[in-house]
């Protein structure tokens, strides 16, 4: 059984045409007290993403909650859980929801590194400019 509280995020994906479904997502998230961090909305690809997206952090017991309501919205997302295996968290570890797209593996970090890079939870995120 996994831990309750395991911090899990999800990249919430999105294209010019799906970007009002997601930002009402987002919004609706942002007001959830079950959701620790929904980051910004990333116009671009940034880190091993390929396109748009924002991450959404939670903790293990809220999977199938915030899965559902990605679902309902019809977006894309990848959702994992936060390891010290960056690479595994986003393939191995993952779950799709809609059709999966193709990451750059190439910019995640080795098993083991994290290469200072906050990685979960409010504190860590409350300064920074943007997620990837």
């Amino acid at each position: 059984m996994t831990d309750p509280d395991a911090p899990y995020h999800a990249h919430i994906y999105y294209d010019p045409a799906e970007r009002p479904a997601a930002a009402a997502l987002r919004d609706a998230l942002a007001g959830d007290p079950a959701i620790l961090l929904v980051g910004p909305m990333t116009d671009r690809p940034v880190g091993p993403h390929p396109c748009p997206q924002y991450e959404v952090h939670f903790r293990a017991c809220s999977v199938e909650a915030v899965t559902s309501r990605i679902e309902a919205a019809g977006l894309r997302a990848l959702v994992h859980p936060l390891t010290d295996d960056d690479l595994a968290d986003h393939t191995t570890l993952a779950h799709w929801i809609g059709e999966p797209l193709d990451l750059d593996t190439t910019v995640l970090d080795p098993p083991g590194q994290n290469k200072g890079v906050p990685r979960f939870g409010r504190a860590d995120f409350q300064n920074d400019g943007g997620i990837e």
